[in-house]
């Protein structure tokens, strides 16, 4: 249940951004960067989650900062979306409040920016 809630959570988000691209003039550029890093973001966690199936401990793997810059930076959506997919990083408490810290930072970041008329 909490799975298909946070994929249609991180689809839905996307889906306004475009829509929102659409009907109030906000450049398209900003959607466009959204969907292309959480697209990588995505990817990565899976190259993530590979690396650790298949080789455990002994590979150097993504470090979690990475992860959760990939998310600051407009890519959580991708990255809700891979941790419910690759079921990666989903039961690991502290990796998942900093990801909805990064959220909340970069939703309120979007949001003052519009507000703000900068965007």
């Amino acid at each position: 249940m909490i799975k298909k809630t946070l994929i249609t959570f991180s689809l839905l988000f996307l889906a306004l951004l475009w829509l929102g691209c659409w009907l109030l003039n906000m450049p398209y550029l900003i959607a466009g960067i959204y969907s292309g890093i959480s697209l990588i973001s995505f990817l990565v966690y899976g190259w993530d989650k590979r690396l650790a199936v298949q080789h455990g401990e002994d590979v150097i793997r993504v470090p979690e900062r990475t992860l959760h810059l990939l998310g600051v930076f407009g890519g959580w959506p991708g990255s809700l979306i891979a941790q419910q997919w690759f079921r990666h990083k989903s039961k690991k408490r502290s990796f998942i409040a900093v990801l909805w810290l990064t959220i909340i930072v970069n939703c309120s970041a979007l949001f003052s920016l519009y507000y703000l008329q900068l965007i």
